[in-house]
């Protein structure tokens, strides 16, 4: 005979369909009094879930099955007829989701206590996964706020894509050595490759060591310069790649803190006429070739040779290649391949009464007694000027007058290999001026994509055709990019 059960609740009642309760012959299911509650629809999940055995009082222990489901099973795997010993895997609704497959992962992983919010402190990433994208859930493309996932090599292995999430997190320090994996290999390649290009060779096997990590380090610095470039310019491994910060810095030379007290130097008087949207030395023939001024800090002779040789040429017609090596020696007030200042070097040069050529006075990239011969004086300088910091003057004056000798920071410098310079203020402070150049022209620079004009200075460094642009370096003209208009003077020439 068929029952119908009536419930009665203080002052209400209902009438619960005599089908719900059909089973065997079992008066009502779960041992609960589940099928004794108000359902608010006649079947959660209308797939019939109500009208089976449930084993147990409440899967979940948390109203799981008195919600409504939305569809037929989570999973489509019986994971919602399965005990699940807390009230929510995770704690964060990961089980009220629908899964798209039997088992993520396809490795039991939705049958095992999770513990925490964030998959990955249970050992998850150090199952196997059987698939390149952990869960094909998106798990691995969100932010795990942890360095390591798994402990367990997990970022060593190839991704399928660039980058896992898209928040640097295969860019962070990891808590542990590389190892021996993929990316300690990829390094030693490349270090093997920068050392047969500047044919580099090391004494001893902890040279070599030590070199190797010091390249590594470097590698570092020139993501973050690239990361950060604001131009066009491309950073990577340069014949400098093996120095440490230290030892290119004592390469350079620039000395703020030889300046006299009392600038013997007077302010240049500046063009009023149009000049043209670009402007290039070396197409009137009064630039020399790049130099090398080697391990020597003494880029500021080569800044100030550069200057007085086209001073000499755009006056009298004829380009001398000055001799760098008579300052070095005999410029006295500065320190040789310790560093010096243009503004001193241009008044030794009118005290010692001229400048030799590179060839009667050659270049040895390293301090010796000053052998000075008068009789061989090619040129001379009978003072200097300097010029204002507005780089609109800057270019009116170079136009009329020729390249201009200029004090810059370096930091950008020790890993470029192209492009529109342009790096993070922060990264290039403009008042910390170190390294001795030349500037020779000016031009702009249009991106190929989105059109930005990028205005540059061209600038003749003293590292040889090898680094830059054959020497070159462009770097972003307008907002005194690394104090390039900071130290700007000229020698004046009879």
């Amino acid at each position: 005979m068929r029952l119908i059960l009536v419930v009665c609740a203080l002052s209400s009642a209902w009438v619960v369909d005599a089908q719900l309760l059909r089973y065997e012959g079992k008066i009502h299911f779960g041992t609960d009094g589940h099928d004794q509650q108000p359902h608010s629809k006649i079947l959660l999940g209308s797939d019939g879930h109500d009208q089976k055995p449930h084993g147990q009082k409440l899967l979940g222990v948390d109203g799981h099955d008195q919600r409504l489901h939305s569809q037929t099973l989570l999973g489509a795997d019986g994971h919602d007829q399965h005990p699940h010993t807390q009230t929510v895997l995770g704690g964060d609704g990961h089980d009220q989701r629908s899964h798209g497959q039997t088992l993520l992962g396809e490795d039991g992983h939705d049958q095992r206590n999770h513990k925490e919010t964030l998959l990955g402190g249970d050992g998850h990433d150090q199952g196997h996964h059987g698939q390149t994208l952990l869960g094909a859930d998106g798990h691995d493309m969100r932010a795990h706020s942890q360095k390591l996932l798994g402990q367990d090599g997990h970022d060593q292995r190839p991704h399928s894509q660039v980058l896992l999430g898209g928040d640097g997190h295969d860019q962070q320090p990891h808590g542990q050595k590389v190892g021996n994996g993929p990316r300690e290999l990829s390094h030693t390649h490349m270090f093997k490759g920068f050392m047969k290009k500047y044919n580099k060779a090391y004494n001893s096997q902890s040279e070599f060591k030590k070199r190797f990590s010091i390249f590594r380090q470097n590698l570092k610095k020139i993501h973050i310069l690239q990361q950060s470039e604001r131009g066009t310019a491309k950073y990577g491994p340069t014949k400098f790649s093996d120095l440490t910060e230290h030892e290119f810095r004592r390469m350079l030379g620039l000395r703020p803190d030889l300046k006299p007290t009392l600038s013997q130097m007077e302010p240049a008087e500046i063009p009023s006429e149009e000049i043209p949207s670009s402007f290039d030395w070396r197409d009137h023939g009064i630039v020399t070739p790049v130099k090398n001024q080697g391990m020597c800090g003494s880029c500021w002779a080569f800044s100030v040779t550069g200057n007085v040789e086209g001073q000499w040429a755009l006056k009298h017609k004829h380009l001398y290649s000055l001799s760098e090596q008579e300052l070095v020696d005999c410029d006295k007030t500065d320190e040789g391949c310790n560093g010096g200042m243009p503004e001193n070097a241009y008044e030794a040069i009118a005290k010692l009464g001229g400048l030799e050529t590179e060839n009667d006075y050659p270049y040895e990239a390293k301090d010796d007694q000053c052998h000075f011969n008068e009789t061989k004086v090619k040129v001379t300088v009978n003072g200097s000027v300097e010029l204002p910091q507005n780089e609109d003057d800057l270019a009116r004056w170079l136009v009329k007058h020729g390249p201009i000798s200029i004090g810059i920071n370096a930091n950008a410098l020790q890993f470029y290999v192209g492009g529109v310079s342009h790096p993070l203020r922060f990264l290039c402070n403009p008042k910390s001026l170190d390294h001795g150049m030349l500037i020779v022209g000016y031009g702009v620079h249009t991106t190929k994509y989105l059109h930005r004009r990028q205005p540059y200075w061209i600038v003749k460094n003293s590292w040889g055709p090898d680094w830059g642009e054959q020497g070159y370096y462009r770097v972003y003209r307008g907002d005194g990019t690394c104090g390039v208009n900071q130290m700007a003077t000229s020698a004046i020439v009879p």
